[in-house]
């Protein structure tokens, strides 16, 4: 995946040049200049509006808190800002490829599908981490040494209180002087 992935982010520039080009050589220059400056503003106000959609929610769901009534659920118009402004940040991105893919970010039908989608990726893997322990994926360590091989430990933190009968030192020590 690791090798695949530069490939692909080349590939996407080759075509996303490619089509500009393409365009450019039936229209003109301007029409290619006025398509990209339309995305980056276009662009601009889908992620400011879903912006402030979701400082306001965040803003009211606060103050419901603070009032003691919050209701539990969804709420409307709730969903959708993080697929906003990554259709958003699609079409600030100069091409027609990730305008055409920001745009359809856009309609709220594919957002419910790939919202839906996202989750359920989401449930699988975090399944398929319930098999280890999460815990244990920060605890194991793999040295690489410079002649490819591969140590691999266990980290083991040996901090003061942590063991029947150690007894913490007092606060530690200020950072600056």
């Amino acid at each position: 995946m690791r090798g695949f992935l530069p490939l692909a982010v080349a590939a996407w520039l080759v075509l996303e040049i490619w089509l500009l080009t393409v365009v450019a050589g039936a229209s003109n220059g301007l029409v290619v200049f006025l398509v990209l400056v339309g995305g980056v503003v276009l662009g601009s106000v889908v992620i400011k509006r879903a912006g402030r959609r979701a400082f306001k929610n965040l803003t009211e769901t606060l103050q419901q808190q603070q009032g003691g009534t919050v209701t539990p659920g969804p709420r409307p118009n709730s969903e959708g800002n993080g697929l906003m402004m990554l259709g958003g940040l699609l079409l600030i991105i100069p091409g027609l490829v990730s305008d055409a893919l920001g745009l359809l970010l856009l309609v709220p039908p594919v957002q419910k599908a790939v919202s839906r989608q996202a989750e359920r990726t989401l449930e699988r893997k975090l399944r398929e981490a319930a098999h280890g322990s999460l815990g244990g994926a920060f605890q194991q360590v793999r040295i690489h040494r410079p002649d490819g091989k591969v140590v691999q430990g266990e980290v083991i933190r040996d901090e003061p209180g942590t063991t029947p009968g150690d007894t913490p030192q007092g606060p530690p020590p200020p950072l600056t002087r």
